[in-house]
């Protein structure tokens, strides 16, 4: 999936981190979707109501992706937030807030496979031929999310 150089600009120089906020953080296919179902189900102390009833994209929005910085630029505190970007391209106002973070680590093996799996069915990118080319984009660095 793409994202304009306008857009992730903006999101760099003016989305605001406010103290309050969560942010969970993977490399693609490291398991994001647990972890956002996991926090908040932690956050709603086990109640499933409101998991069952926000999608999980509105709990937890993406901040690169234009819908999901748009709910989270309005949106009062604290928030979820959701992203997969480097940190080169991450809001520079993270850096001087004291918003918590979780990373997610995930084995590379389990990310690779996991990766082929899901790049093999995509139909936005390019898709590897093989699990041998997929590994060798992912070892090089030049796969659809890079190094």
């Amino acid at each position: 999936m793409e994202f304009p150089s306008e857009h992730l600009r903006e999101v760099q120089e003016d989305f605001i981190i406010k103290d309050e906020d969560v942010l969970l953080l993977t490399y693609p296919q490291s398991g994001m979707n647990w972890l956002m179902e996991t926090v908040c189900l932690i956050h709603s102390k086990g109640d499933p109501k409101w998991i069952q009833s926000v999608p999980i994209g509105e709990r937890s929005p993406w901040v690169e992706a234009f819908s999901g910085y748009n709910l989270l630029k309005d949106k009062e505190g604290p928030r979820f937030i959701t992203s997969h970007l480097f940190v080169q391209l991450f809001p520079r106002s993270f850096f001087k807030s004291k918003a918590k973070v979780i990373y997610l680590i995930r084995n590379p093996r389990d990310v690779l496979v996991s990766g082929y799996f899901f790049w093999r069915i995509a139909k936005f990118v390019k898709r590897p031929q093989s699990l041998e080319q997929y590994f060798e984009w992912f070892v090089e660095g030049n796969g659809v999310t890079g190094d």
